[in-house]
């Protein structure tokens, strides 16, 4: 009977007995990137930061020594990805909790000094149009808000609480802390 014959679809097996079809960082790119891009997209928020992210990876790969002895290039490659969007994501998330710390802060910063007659009246006014604008905004944002701000509560806490994703928790308390000081800053105006 002889040998099989390979099969036409199928990419011809490398030279270096990879299994991935891919010698190079060229061929990786060539083969691969669009199917790392659309995985990237499922791990971070934007397509740019998918196609940057990629980027890092195949940096990373060509800065490899030994390349030579890793067998399959395709699912290194997919690992430092996945990897690099995981860096990724936890630098964004620090990078929106540190804004929402420095928004709150900027927001309550009076109430942290000594009260004097004046500053109780501005503070409980502030309060005042903080609670009407909470009125104003969805119960969940509001709750999130609440939990977050004034009982000091935690994102993971508040999210296993209300039964929500902590992202969405940091949406909704980044969206109250937005509609607040909007709102503080309109009525500020009237007067």
């Amino acid at each position: 009977m002889g040998e099989p014959q390979p099969d036409a679809n199928e990419p011809p097996p490398s030279e270096n007995g990879r299994d991935d079809g891919c010698d190079s960082i060229d061929g990786l790119f060539r083969a691969h990137n669009r199917a790392l891009i659309a995985f990237l997209s499922t791990k971070v928020d934007t397509v740019a930061d998918a196609h940057e992210i990629a980027q890092e990876a195949y940096v990373r790969m060509l800065r490899l020594e030994r390349r030579d002895e890793i067998g399959f290039l395709r699912a290194y490659l997919f690992r430092i990805a996945a990897n690099l969007a995981v860096d990724h994501q936890r630098a964004q998330s620090l990078r929106r909790q540190q804004q929402v710390q420095a928004h709150t802060e900027d927001l309550f910063s009076g109430w942290l000094t000594p009260p004097s007659v004046e500053h109780e009246a501005v503070a409980s006014e502030r309060m005042r149009r903080i609670r009407s604008a909470l009125r104003n905004l969805p119960a969940a944002t509001s709750r999130a808000f609440v939990m977050r701000i004034v009982e000091g509560r935690e994102f993971p806490d508040i999210a296993a609480s209300m039964g929500i994703a902590e992202r969405t928790v940091r949406y909704h308390v980044t969206r109250a802390l937005a509609y607040c000081s909007q709102h503080i800053m309109e009525k500020g105006e009237e007067r």
